[in-house]
């Protein structure tokens, strides 16, 4: 009976929190409908550049499902990728094949390589048993006379260089700036906002909230206090993934500081302001299932361009795809401070957006 009065108790517990009642039961179904529609649209066909290939090599590539564009003799290979997003280029050059991949997707630049590698065996098999029905043709016509020998179609050479890495890159060099950046914004969130609930529930936050002091002062404050302790994180993980754990690090380390201190000031204020709307530590972790691990499939773990369009328009609202986009382009590509100022002052937009939301929370609390 008491074990019974027990589970009664909880049941009507658990039935009063309308907030955790319903984050326990449509939580995991937001997480599996991303995850679905993620990974069934994770697959997009590449694109390549094409000069000098006839055209049989190019039927060959799209019947393996890459979308070809073709060219005349272009010098500056780098500007027509980046102008037309290509994935690779692949020029012929009498029975040489120079192939030129991005590398941005590890993973997918590996499969594209076993394609073009396909396509150009496929049509060298295809030269071969041409020559043999030259060969046999020949024959008909000559029924007597020296033996004949048959001319085989050389193999050609396929030279490969890569933008980004090399033919040894994993897709762990490209995920592992994106870990970085996300136990610097994971963390930082849970502190903040479990401390700052603290302080609520202590009643330290009410006795504040009854000076005269303004609610600007007070998240100002708590953002500059945590935050110290953020930037120390900061550094120390940082740190960390590339002295000690080594890993991949072609641009600048001092970028890297900069975008997950970026970072760790979005998460302190979303922290904040998310702590504003919990009455319990159990209810600020359950934030996390709705705040964060959406924020992860974003982060650049699956291709953007495999996204169906408004998984992509999505993915434009979460704070952790600019920082991870950011961070790959420093640590993978060794792109500099110019090229990830755009990604750095949508974070700061949305510290912003989160700062003036919480003062515009801390309302509610004031009783007089």
């Amino acid at each position: 009976m008491r074990i019974l009065a027990l589970v009664k108790r909880i049941i009507h517990q658990m039935l009063r929190d309308k907030r955790a009642l319903a984050l326990m039961m449509v939580a995991p179904l937001l997480i599996l409908t991303l995850l679905h529609y993620l990974l069934g649209s994770n697959t997009f066909d590449p694109k390549i550049g094409v000069i000098g290939a006839d055209a049989s090599l190019v039927n060959q590539l799209k019947s393996k499902d890459i979308i070809v564009k073709k060219y005349k003799d272009h010098s500056n290979w780098d500007k027509l990728i980046s102008e037309d997003d290509l994935d690779a280029i692949l020029q012929v050059q009498d029975n040489d094949i120079n192939l030129k991949l991005v590398n941005d997707q590890p993973s997918a630049t590996k499969a594209l390589l076993i394609k073009v590698q396909q396509a150009v065996a496929a049509e060298n098999a295809k030269k071969q048993s041409a020559k043999m029905t030259q060969f046999i043709q020949e024959i008909q016509r000559k029924l007597q006379g020296a033996p004949l020998t048959i001319e085989q179609a050389k193999a050609p050479k396929i030279t490969t260089t890569y933008i980004y890495g090399d033919k040894d890159t994993t897709f762990f060099d490209q995920l592992s700036p994106i870990l970085v950046g996300f136990f610097v914004f994971f963390f930082v969130f849970l502190i903040s906002g479990i401390a700052l609930l603290r302080e609520r529930t202590t009643g330290t936050l009410d006795r504040l909230l009854a000076t005269p002091i303004q609610r600007r002062d007070i998240v100002f404050g708590y953002l500059t206090g945590y935050g110290l302790f953020a930037v120390i994180q900061t550094f120390i993980v940082v740190v960390y993934a590339v002295k000690v754990l080594d890993i991949m690090l072609v641009g600048s380390f001092w970028n890297v500081v900069i975008i997950n201190l970026c970072l760790a000031l979005v998460a302190l204020s979303l922290g904040i302001l998310l702590s504003a709307f919990a009455n319990s530590e159990f209810q600020m972790m359950q934030f996390i299932p709705i705040a964060i691990v959406p924020q992860v499939f974003f982060a650049g773990i699956f291709p953007f361009e495999g996204m169906a369009d408004w998984m992509q328009w999505i993915a434009k609202i979460m704070p952790l795809y600019y920082g991870g986009d950011a961070l790959v382009a420093v640590m993978y590509k060794g792109l500099g401070f110019s090229d990830i100022i755009k990604d750095l002052l949508v974070l700061l937009g949305f510290a912003l957006v989160f700062i003036i939301l919480n003062i515009v929370a801390l309302k509610k609390y004031r009783k007089i």
